[in-house]
């Protein structure tokens, strides 16, 4: 096969790109040994002798797995964490979501005549003062009043 390493060159430079973007093609490897001008060298490439390679890019697909696996809830380990918990999510944000099912959880109770209205009231302050600190404590708590009032 003949040295094509000059052709190659000049290819690069005229068509303003790196030598290993520069295609020659392998059954046309005569003509461009013949190739010594860069005006020689213009029609190779109006010819589609000599082309251009597609730059090389950086693929999209792990991040896109890496995307779906978070979605599902994956990733997330001790390993994984960066920051504080408070940095993570906020003391305030944790408190809406326990009061609200806190609340929730109260609100079917009532509704459900499991619990009558002053005890509905009792338990509502105590999941505003922090007493109650989740669904199964509030669970707990109704079992205790129902024993001890004996309905």
């Amino acid at each position: 096969m003949a040295d094509l390493a000059k052709q190659k060159r000049i290819a690069a430079e005229v068509m303003k790109i790196g030598k290993g973007r520069v295609w020659i093609d392998p059954e046309a490897t005569e003509d461009v040994s013949l190739a010594i001008t860069r005006e020689d060298v213009r029609g190779l490439i109006e010819e589609g002798v000599i082309k251009k390679k597609q730059k090389k890019g950086v693929s999209r697909g792990r991040a896109r797995e890496r995307t779906m696996k978070k979605a599902l809830g994956r990733r997330e380990g001790q390993g994984s964490r960066k920051g504080a918990k408070g940095a993570r999510r906020g003391k305030k944000r944790l408190w809406i979501t326990k009061i609200r099912g806190l609340r929730r959880r109260l609100k079917e109770l009532r509704d459900g005549e499991q619990i009558d209205r002053t005890t509905y009231r009792k338990l509502y302050n105590k999941a505003k003062s922090g007493e109650i600190r989740n669904i199964a404590h509030l669970n707990e708590l109704i079992k205790t009043c129902t024993l001890t009032t004996g309905e």
